[in-house]
């Protein structure tokens, strides 16, 4: 309805309709005979409409949505903070608690806002530094969250009993579930201290119910990577859960932070995930490998913003390994460590195509990274797209 004969879509992975009865083929493609239909009063595609990497793939659905559905546009990021606050003061009552797993991330950080415009300090903020987190980050969290917006903050340090939980552990699932353990067991430790708590509050938003097969019971989506959100932490506390942005998708919750006036700091920041650099150490999480994903993560972001280019991607980090590689140190012959760049640009996170930098900004970063950063010898820069990839290498 009102589309260019041809554009440029995400296709569905392997994926192909040979044959339809009765329907009216209005798209294809080259491999796929039936690439969109339309039987009366049904409409099917076989692509993304939904990414960003479609073309007019919100044309798409605003059309099916409101020219052919007869859908009223009634949602607004104002409405649902609006609706959010209110269903949360029912959901708790008058003299409910809540305890919130705070990271920093702008996930976390919004349902913490949420939860605080609606019960005030009968919220409490758990932030646990587990060792994984960015440079600055603990510094920034406690100074926005505790002074600034004046909420009630229990800060535990976790480094050391994180770091030796992962030690010798290799397998990225099997690292993701420990640093699950780790927070639930946390979690119940500090809740127990707070007295009665009635609530958990947890950041997860809809892509981490996607990747972990639990966006619905009974769904067959395959798991990609559980998330410690989607977990038995309710379970094993008897807290009552309370997800306010689970249905939101990673740019709708930045429209919903901007609202309840989130510090620039924290909304405009990259996402980051909930296992941390963790996720960005292949293999065994070793003290060092943190120090230089740490670091070379910072020279990115830093060498992005120089040159205006941080505000234009969705996330950009350092990945480290096992992998190395010969370097020269002055004048002899030096064995260091392979860090990967990865800059990508995403909407929802759910696909994702790596960003095509200019070479003088990727030169920067291997300049800075291999003459900074200690124990570095060579830079590399992953060209992969989400899929088949995924946007965290682990």
């Amino acid at each position: 309805m009102g589309q260019s004969p041809t554009i440029n879509v995400w296709m569905s992975h392997g994926d192909v309709i040979e044959r339809l009865a009765s329907a009216d083929i209005i798209g294809y493609t080259r491999n796929t005979p039936v690439a969109a239909f339309r039987i009366p009063n049904i409409y099917g595609v076989q692509f993304h409409p939904e990414v960003h990497h479609t073309e007019k793939g919100d044309k798409i659905l605003w059309n099916f949505l409101y020219k052919i559905c007869g859908c009223e546009r009634n949602w607004t990021v104002e409405s649902f903070v609006r609706d959010k606050i209110e269903e949360i003061k029912r959901e708790v009552g008058s003299d409910g608690r809540v305890v919130c797993g705070l990271s920093g991330g702008i996930d976390s950080s919004t349902t913490a806002l949420l939860v605080n415009k609606a019960i005030g300090d009968r919220l409490t903020c758990i932030f646990v530094d587990n060792g994984l987190l960015r440079k600055g980050e603990k510094e920034e969290v406690l100074n926005t969250f505790e002074d600034n917006f004046k909420m009630r903050m229990v800060f535990v340090d976790a480094k050391e009993r994180f770091l030796n939980g992962l030690r010798g552990v290799k397998d990225a699932e099997a690292k993701r579930k420990i640093i699950g353990e780790q927070f639930i067991n946390i979690f119940e430790e500090e809740a127990s201290k707070l007295g009665n708590v009635d609530f958990l509050a947890q950041g997860t938003i809809y892509p981490d119910r996607i990747e972990s097969a639990r966006a619905r019971s009974g769904g067959v989506a395959s798991r990609i990577k559980s998330h410690h959100n989607v977990g038995a932490l309710p379970e094993k506390l008897g807290l009552k859960l309370i997800e306010p942005i689970k249905d939101l998708y990673k740019d709708e919750v930045r429209e919903v932070a901007k609202e309840l006036d989130m510090p620039p700091q924290i909304l405009n920041q990259h996402p980051f995930p909930g296992p941390g650099l963790a996720a960005r150490v292949i293999g065994e999480v070793t003290g060092d490998k943190l120090r230089i994903c740490r670091e070379a993560s910072r020279i990115i972001e830093e060498e992005l913003k120089r040159s205006g280019w941080y505000d234009k991607v969705w996330q950009a980090f350092a990945i480290v390994g096992d992998d190395v590689a010969t370097g020269v140190l002055g004048d002899a012959r030096s064995l260091g460590r392979i860090v990967t760049i990865r800059v990508v640009e995403s909407r929802e996170a759910m696909t994702a195509d790596f960003v095509k930098l200019p070479y003088v900004v990727l030169e920067s970063m291997s300049k800075r990274i291999t003459n900074e950063v200690k124990g570095v010898t060579w830079v590399t820069y992953a060209t992969s797209s989400k899929p088949p990839s995924t946007i965290e290498p682990c």
